[in-house]
Protein backbone atom coordinates (compact mmCIF):
# COMPACT_ATOMS: atom_id res chain seq x y z
CA UNK A 1 0.00 0.00 0.00
CA UNK A 2 1.42 3.26 -0.81
CA UNK A 3 2.14 5.73 1.82
CA UNK A 4 1.38 8.79 -0.13
CA UNK A 5 -0.95 9.32 -3.21
CA UNK A 6 -0.79 12.67 -4.99
CA UNK A 7 -2.98 12.92 -8.07
CA UNK A 8 -3.02 15.86 -10.69
CA UNK A 9 -2.17 18.47 -7.74
CA UNK A 10 -1.71 22.05 -9.47
CA UNK A 11 -1.53 25.33 -7.77
CA UNK A 12 -1.97 28.45 -8.96
CA UNK A 13 -0.90 32.00 -7.38
CA UNK A 14 -3.30 34.55 -9.60
CA UNK A 15 -1.91 34.01 -13.02
CA UNK A 16 1.60 32.25 -11.71
CA UNK A 17 0.96 28.48 -12.37
CA UNK A 18 4.03 27.17 -10.10
CA UNK A 19 2.82 23.39 -10.22
CA UNK A 20 0.89 22.06 -12.81
CA UNK A 21 -1.07 18.56 -12.66
CA UNK A 22 1.81 16.55 -10.86
CA UNK A 23 1.19 13.30 -9.50
CA UNK A 24 3.35 11.02 -7.05
CA UNK A 25 3.02 7.50 -5.22
CA UNK A 26 5.15 6.62 -2.77
CA UNK A 27 5.84 3.12 -0.82
CA UNK A 28 6.10 2.22 2.42
CA UNK A 29 9.57 2.01 2.72
CA UNK A 30 10.44 4.14 -0.09
CA UNK A 31 12.78 7.01 0.07
CA UNK A 32 11.84 9.12 -3.08
CA UNK A 33 14.15 12.23 -4.27
CA UNK A 34 12.69 14.79 -5.57
CA UNK A 35 15.10 17.21 -8.31
CA UNK A 36 15.28 19.91 -10.27
CA UNK A 37 16.17 23.25 -11.20
CA UNK A 38 15.48 26.35 -9.40
CA UNK A 39 12.04 27.84 -9.82
CA UNK A 40 10.64 24.00 -10.54
CA UNK A 41 8.06 24.24 -8.29
CA UNK A 42 9.68 21.33 -5.87
CA UNK A 43 9.18 23.48 -2.67
CA UNK A 44 5.56 24.44 -3.73
CA UNK A 45 5.12 21.00 -3.93
CA UNK A 46 5.95 19.97 -0.34
CA UNK A 47 4.06 22.77 0.64
CA UNK A 48 1.27 21.00 -0.65
CA UNK A 49 1.89 17.52 0.45
CA UNK A 50 2.46 19.01 4.23
CA UNK A 51 -0.66 21.02 4.14
CA UNK A 52 0.51 24.32 4.30
CA UNK A 53 -0.64 25.47 0.78
CA UNK A 54 -4.27 24.03 -0.58
CA UNK A 55 -4.13 22.73 -4.10
CA UNK A 56 -6.24 24.70 -6.76
CA UNK A 57 -7.24 21.30 -7.72
CA UNK A 58 -5.94 17.41 -8.20
CA UNK A 59 -6.16 15.08 -4.45
CA UNK A 60 -3.44 14.13 -1.95
CA UNK A 61 -3.90 11.07 0.42
CA UNK A 62 -1.52 10.01 3.21
CA UNK A 63 -1.85 6.16 4.36
CA UNK A 64 -5.01 5.81 2.40
CA UNK A 65 -7.31 8.89 4.12
CA UNK A 66 -7.97 11.88 1.66
CA UNK A 67 -5.98 15.09 3.51
CA UNK A 68 -6.28 17.14 0.63
CA UNK A 69 -8.39 20.28 2.76
CA UNK A 70 -6.57 18.63 5.83
CA UNK A 71 -4.23 21.42 7.46
CA UNK A 72 -0.70 20.95 8.28
CA UNK A 73 -1.32 20.75 12.14
CA UNK A 74 -3.70 17.70 11.50
CA UNK A 75 -1.18 15.78 8.85
CA UNK A 76 1.18 15.93 11.68
CA UNK A 77 -1.27 14.17 13.90
CA UNK A 78 -1.89 11.35 11.78
CA UNK A 79 2.29 10.67 11.44
CA UNK A 80 3.42 13.33 8.56
CA UNK A 81 6.61 15.23 9.47
CA UNK A 82 8.74 17.72 7.49
CA UNK A 83 12.24 19.64 8.13
CA UNK A 84 12.92 23.18 6.14
CA UNK A 85 15.09 24.16 3.49
CA UNK A 86 16.05 27.07 6.30
CA UNK A 87 16.67 24.98 9.50
CA UNK A 88 13.81 25.53 11.54
CA UNK A 89 14.94 24.89 15.91
CA UNK A 90 14.76 26.85 18.97
CA UNK A 91 18.38 28.11 18.97
CA UNK A 92 17.59 29.34 22.83
CA UNK A 93 16.73 25.78 23.74
CA UNK A 94 18.79 22.96 23.87
CA UNK A 95 19.11 19.73 22.05
CA UNK A 96 16.87 18.09 24.58
CA UNK A 97 14.82 20.41 24.98
CA UNK A 98 14.17 20.94 21.46
CA UNK A 99 13.74 17.23 20.66
CA UNK A 100 10.85 16.87 23.51
CA UNK A 101 8.97 19.46 21.79
CA UNK A 102 7.93 17.23 19.66
CA UNK A 103 8.19 13.95 21.83
CA UNK A 104 5.53 15.58 23.62
CA UNK A 105 3.32 16.31 20.72
CA UNK A 106 3.52 12.33 20.15
CA UNK A 107 3.20 11.82 23.97
CA UNK A 108 5.32 8.35 25.32
CA UNK A 109 7.78 8.47 21.88
CA UNK A 110 11.09 7.47 23.41
CA UNK A 111 14.37 8.45 21.43
CA UNK A 112 15.66 5.56 18.81
CA UNK A 113 18.49 3.74 19.31
CA UNK A 114 20.47 5.32 16.17
CA UNK A 115 21.01 8.21 17.73
CA UNK A 116 24.72 7.49 18.65
CA UNK A 117 26.68 8.27 22.09
CA UNK A 118 28.26 11.17 20.66
CA UNK A 119 24.84 12.60 19.97
CA UNK A 120 23.81 12.21 23.01
CA UNK A 121 26.35 13.67 24.57
CA UNK A 122 24.97 17.11 22.80
CA UNK A 123 21.51 16.66 23.94
CA UNK A 124 22.24 19.88 27.08
CA UNK A 125 24.23 21.88 24.71
CA UNK A 126 21.92 25.19 23.33
CA UNK A 127 21.02 25.09 19.69
CA UNK A 128 22.42 28.32 18.68
CA UNK A 129 25.92 26.89 19.48
CA UNK A 130 26.14 24.01 17.31
CA UNK A 131 27.66 23.85 13.98
CA UNK A 132 25.14 23.91 10.94
CA UNK A 133 25.14 19.96 10.56
CA UNK A 134 24.25 19.25 14.02
CA UNK A 135 21.95 22.00 14.10
CA UNK A 136 20.02 20.00 10.66
CA UNK A 137 20.65 16.58 12.82
CA UNK A 138 18.55 18.29 15.64
CA UNK A 139 15.84 19.38 13.37
CA UNK A 140 15.52 15.70 12.10
CA UNK A 141 15.53 14.61 15.54
CA UNK A 142 12.75 16.94 16.42
CA UNK A 143 10.93 15.54 13.25
CA UNK A 144 11.54 12.16 14.11
CA UNK A 145 9.97 12.01 17.79
CA UNK A 146 6.76 12.68 16.26
CA UNK A 147 6.92 9.05 15.50
CA UNK A 148 5.98 9.74 11.39
CA UNK A 149 5.02 7.80 8.96
CA UNK A 150 5.80 9.80 6.63
CA UNK A 151 9.32 12.55 7.00
CA UNK A 152 9.70 14.77 4.44
CA UNK A 153 13.43 16.90 4.14
CA UNK A 154 13.45 19.81 2.35
CA UNK A 155 17.55 20.28 1.30
CA UNK A 156 18.54 18.67 4.22
CA UNK A 157 22.01 19.16 3.33
CA UNK A 158 21.81 23.21 2.17
CA UNK A 159 24.76 25.01 3.31
CA UNK A 160 26.82 22.34 4.22
CA UNK A 161 30.37 21.48 3.91
CA UNK A 162 31.87 17.97 2.12
CA UNK A 163 32.45 16.56 5.91
CA UNK A 164 28.73 17.75 7.11
CA UNK A 165 26.75 16.25 3.98
CA UNK A 166 28.42 13.02 4.48
CA UNK A 167 27.30 13.22 7.98
CA UNK A 168 23.76 14.13 7.40
CA UNK A 169 23.61 11.28 4.51
CA UNK A 170 24.71 8.85 6.63
CA UNK A 171 21.60 9.81 9.03
CA UNK A 172 18.97 9.70 6.55
CA UNK A 173 20.81 6.24 4.43
CA UNK A 174 20.13 4.93 8.60
CA UNK A 175 17.06 6.05 8.94
CA UNK A 176 15.99 4.60 5.77
CA UNK A 177 17.60 1.04 5.39
CA UNK A 178 17.72 0.38 8.90
CA UNK A 179 14.45 1.95 10.41
CA UNK A 180 12.90 1.61 7.41
CA UNK A 181 11.34 5.46 7.37
CA UNK A 182 9.87 6.13 4.21
CA UNK A 183 11.19 9.32 3.24
CA UNK A 184 10.77 12.13 1.00
CA UNK A 185 13.52 14.88 0.27
CA UNK A 186 13.90 17.65 -2.28
CA UNK A 187 17.91 17.69 -2.93
CA UNK A 188 20.02 19.83 -5.01
CA UNK A 189 23.19 17.80 -4.22
CA UNK A 190 23.12 14.96 -6.90
CA UNK A 191 25.63 13.05 -5.12
CA UNK A 192 23.11 12.41 -2.32
CA UNK A 193 20.34 11.95 -4.77
CA UNK A 194 21.87 9.23 -6.10
CA UNK A 195 23.14 7.38 -3.30
CA UNK A 196 20.10 7.38 -1.67
CA UNK A 197 17.08 7.56 -3.68
CA UNK A 198 14.93 4.29 -4.94
CA UNK A 199 13.69 6.50 -7.22
CA UNK A 200 13.49 9.93 -8.05
CA UNK A 201 10.98 12.49 -9.43
CA UNK A 202 12.14 15.42 -11.68
CA UNK A 203 10.33 18.78 -11.88
CA UNK A 204 10.40 21.47 -14.31
CA UNK A 205 8.87 24.57 -14.74
CA UNK A 206 5.75 23.08 -12.18
CA UNK A 207 5.58 20.07 -14.29
CA UNK A 208 6.56 16.75 -14.09
CA UNK A 209 9.29 16.02 -16.56
CA UNK A 210 10.59 12.69 -15.77
CA UNK A 211 10.57 9.72 -12.96
CA UNK A 212 12.84 6.67 -12.52
CA UNK A 213 15.89 5.28 -10.76
CA UNK A 214 19.24 7.30 -10.68
CA UNK A 215 20.23 5.21 -14.10
CA UNK A 216 17.37 6.24 -15.44
CA UNK A 217 17.75 9.95 -14.55
CA UNK A 218 20.93 10.22 -15.21
CA UNK A 219 21.07 8.80 -18.94
CA UNK A 220 17.50 11.25 -19.73
CA UNK A 221 18.02 13.63 -21.70
CA UNK A 222 15.38 16.20 -21.06
CA UNK A 223 16.44 15.81 -17.22
CA UNK A 224 19.96 16.58 -18.76
CA UNK A 225 18.69 19.72 -20.67
CA UNK A 226 16.93 20.90 -18.23
CA UNK A 227 18.48 20.36 -14.81
CA UNK A 228 22.24 19.24 -15.44
CA UNK A 229 22.62 22.50 -18.52
CA UNK A 230 23.77 19.19 -20.73
CA UNK A 231 22.40 19.89 -24.75
CA UNK A 232 19.51 17.23 -25.47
Amino acid sequence: MSVLDVRKVSKRFGSLVAVQDVSLTVAKGELRAIIGPNGAGKTTFFNLISGFFQPTSGTIAFDGRDVTAMPAYQRVALGMARTFQITEIFPELSVFENVRIGAEVAAGFRLRPWISGAERAKADRLVGELAHGDQRAAEIAMALALRPHLLLLDEPTAGMGDEETYAITQLVRRLHRDANFTIVLIEHDMRVVFHLADRITVLDQGRLLAEGTSTDIAANEAVQAAYLGKAA
